[in-house]
């Protein structure tokens, strides 16, 4: 431990030096080591209390319990998303189907890297000095509006819903409040709303004759709509 690293510590074996030479007459030679040692002992002491390892960063534990709430979404969310992908794998087997299964592939893929994208929000998040600023919320909604103007039907809708949404945490940070428990709340149902449609998925995958082509365009349909579902949570993940 190198106690030049520390003022504190290099201060104490300069008093402890200064004392014995000075008041109690000890030989300089005497005091040198012991003043040395006097420092080494101290950075050791300060260290762990400085390093910033030993005080991790706390989050409130309302943001705790939603986190914990959406990795436990997460990782359910993309087991049933690679469950379904083998599922398809064993029913879309003809030639015909192929574009459908690598549609539907695609989409379940993107489910699946969810849990990993949730924990480098985790990290983004971690601290109760990291609140989400409002620049960040507003470069969310730019990337909002743009797929908005551009969608339709239950996407259309769902972005909408995500648009007030950031408005509203957008209003929370310019209050100077804490806007991640409102956002991963936003997250939260956007992640439920995949999960509806990956059921929604699974069910037109069991129960309906694939090879009519009406029944092909559903599945593809759903497929795409879960694909943009995870493009959103993108927008709140990793922007």
């Amino acid at each position: 431990m190198n106690p030049l690293y520390h003022p504190l510590a290099v201060l104490a074996g300069g008093i402890v030096l200064v004392g014995g030479v000075r008041i109690a007459k000890l030989n300089h030679f005497v005091m040198l080591p012991l003043a040395a040692g006097v420092a080494t002992v101290g950075a050791g002491v300060i260290a762990p209390e400085s390093s910033p390892a030993a005080k991790p960063k706390r989050r409130s534990p309302v943001v705790e319990q939603e986190l914990g709430n959406l990795r436990t979404q997460a990782s359910q969310l993309a087991q049933k998303a690679q469950a379904l992908k083998t599922e398809a794998q064993g029913l879309l087997t003809q030639s015909l189907q192929m574009e459908l299964l690598g549609t539907l592939q695609y989409a379940c893929d993107r489910t699946t890297e969810l849990p990993r994208k949730i924990e480098a929000m985790a990290e983004r998040l971690h601290g109760d000095d990291s609140i989400l600023s409002v620049q960040e919320l507003q470069q969310q909604r730019v990337t909002v509006q743009k797929k908005l103007a551009q969608s339709t039907g239950a996407t259309q809708q769902q972005l909408q819903q995500l648009d007030q949404s950031l408005q509203r945490n957008i209003s929370l940070a310019q209050q100077g409040q804490d806007a991640r428990q409102a956002q991963l709340l936003s997250l939260s149902q956007l992640i439920a709303e995949s999960a509806g449609v990956l059921q929604a998925m699974q069910n037109q995958l069991r129960s309906t004759d694939l090879a009519e082509a009406s029944q092909s365009a559903e599945l593809k349909s759903l497929s795409d709509e879960l694909r943009d579902f995870q493009e959103n949570l993108d927008v709140l993940v990793l922007t």
